[in-house]
């Protein structure tokens, strides 16, 4: 879906989901779903050219493909130790989805329902604790909705701020949630005590929209900024470079 127009509710997360690498420097991009996917490849083509992106399996690429093409150009060998090791050592910064989130970061995409008879099987814990304890999180979330946002957890996977605090030192030490991008806002975590507030609210929402699809009590603080649309270099490169087939709005439909 290229051409010219206003942007969409999915390119201004597209957007938003960039912004979450921005200033972060030669770390490896780790962004899982499409719509990250569009967005670390924006951030590395615009503002974030030191950008570190992978082809999903063994190697650092230097073209920024569109998405379900094939890099053609080779930066680098990251075979699995070395990436554990960027993982390991704070070089990494990963967008992960979320089945579950609570207030304080908490995320679950092993199960719903009770663990020992749960109602759903879902992926599994994966990577997530290591993931929250060692390098920069971020969260995208598609569907803003109590469903989704909730006021516990299931089972936790992704460490929240709250839990990890509680375990001490040795947990918060690296432990640095970002950014959670829903279709509706952009959170963050900057509040005394690690919960979520709304940062900005995409174009045509409303707080009490926000709210209504939030499983728990959200802070939308007064005069909350509108998330920023895309510039027209931007629209450029997400309608005719990185996805021109237009995925995108299958994902977030207009």
């Amino acid at each position: 879906m290229s051409g010219t127009g206003p942007a969409s509710r999915a390119e201004i997360c597209v957007v938003a989901c960039a912004e979450t690498w921005r200033g972060d420097g030669e770390v490896l991009a780790a962004p899982m779903g499409l719509i990250p996917t569009i967005a670390a490849r924006l951030a590395r083509l615009t503002f974030a050219p030191d950008l570190l992106l992978t082809d999903g399996e063994a190697l650092l690429v230097a073209d920024v493909p569109a998405v379900g093409a094939r890099a053609r150009v080779a930066e680098g060998w990251l075979p699995y130790r070395r990436h554990l090791g960027l993982a390991m050592g704070g070089r990494r910064h990963v967008m992960m989805g979320a089945s579950q989130l609570d207030r304080y970061g908490n995320q679950n995409i092993s199960c719903i329902g009770d663990w020992e008879r749960p109602a759903r099987q879902l992926l599994g814990v994966r990577g997530a604790p290591v993931n929250t304890l060692n390098h920069p999180t971020s969260y995208w979330i598609p569907r803003h909705s109590p469903r989704v946002m909730v006021e516990h957890v299931d089972m936790v996977c992704g460490v929240g701020n709250d839990r990890a605090t509680a375990a001490g030192p040795s947990a918060t030490r690296h432990h640095c949630l970002r950014r959670v991008v829903t279709d509706l806002a952009v959170l963050d975590f900057a509040t005394p005590d690690g919960r979520l507030r709304v940062r900005s609210l995409h174009p045509d929402v409303t707080p009490e929209e926000v709210r209504r699809a939030t499983g728990f009590p959200l802070d939308v603080p007064a005069g909350a900024p509108r998330t920023r649309e895309p510039t027209p270099a931007e629209l450029h490169l997400i309608r005719e470079v990185l996805d021109p087939g237009g995925l995108r709005e299958k994902e977030v439909p207009r």
